[in-house]
């Protein structure tokens, strides 16, 4: 689905999509994706505008539309001007993606209290505050997507104070499906398995990434490209997935 019909005109106007974390990792991916997909893309970043910048270039390149919007996500004014900044640009909102967010990796016992506040600030105020936003401005037709982690299901060791704010995101997501009830808004989460991202890919060592790739039954890690299939489907076709979490990870048990 690339468009949104406009009852009073009998036109079609082009789908408007705002991707957090939208100049890396998965997020870039899902900006190309969703480009593809004939959509106008607002590529959010939280510090690096030169990585925006680029993943809006070739957007360009290939025909598209896109602009670059800034802004720390846990901060509700900051997103309120990204939000305004793509509905002046494109003229509304028709899906909102979510894929920012910090990992930080330590047993419980020897956590730093200050990285679980730093993860909870950002994975579980930064989503509530984007889906807030989303809540009230994406249009009718639209889908709002989160970010959760297949680790919510497998509880690799370390993963503790991450998997708690994933968890919480996946609360805030079925609760806002619900919410959103004759809106005709779906809101679903994404919960990816190993990926093979910066994020994932940081402070691992190859044994440990060849254990995760094995782990897996396609016996490989996830590619960003794999992900964002998925946020397309969630973004277009699927009008009927509604209030779920979508476990993306080859088959990780």
């Amino acid at each position: 689905m690339t468009s949104t019909i406009d009852t009073a005109a009998g036109t079609q106007t082009p789908r408007v999509a705002l991707v957090t974390g939208g100049s890396g990792g998965i997020g870039r991916a899902v900006v190309a994706r969703l480009a593809q997909d004939g959509m106008a893309v607002g590529v959010h970043y939280a510090g690096n505008k030169a990585k925006a910048d680029e993943a809006v270039a070739a957007v360009h390149a290939a025909g598209g539309r896109a602009i670059a919007v800034g802004g720390d996500i846990a901060d509700e004014n900051a997103m309120s001007d990204a939000f305004d900044a793509v509905e002046a640009e494109f003229g509304g909102i028709d899906v909102v993606v979510n894929t920012a967010g910090v990992m930080l990796l330590s047993p419980i016992a020897t956590l730093n209290l200050d990285d679980l506040d730093r993860m909870h600030r950002t994975n579980i105020r930064g989503t509530f505050v984007v889906a807030q936003q989303a809540a009230r401005r994406v249009r009718p037709g639209g889908a709002i997507i989160t970010f959760s982690t297949s680790v919510t299901r497998t509880q690799f060791p370390a993963y503790g104070a991450y998997v708690a704010s994933k968890a919480a995101v996946e609360a805030i997501t079925l609760t806002l499906a619900r919410e959103l009830r004759g809106k005709d808004v779906t809101v679903n989460a994404v919960a990816p398995g190993p990926t093979a991202t910066a994020l994932f890919l940081n402070g691992k060592d190859e044994t440990a990434i060849a254990s995760l790739a094995k782990a897996v039954p396609l016996e490989r890690l996830g590619q960003p490209d794999d992900v964002a299939e998925t946020v397309a489907f969630l973004a277009g076709p699927a009008r009927w997935v509604n209030g779920q979490v979508i476990f993306t990870n080859g088959g990780l048990a």
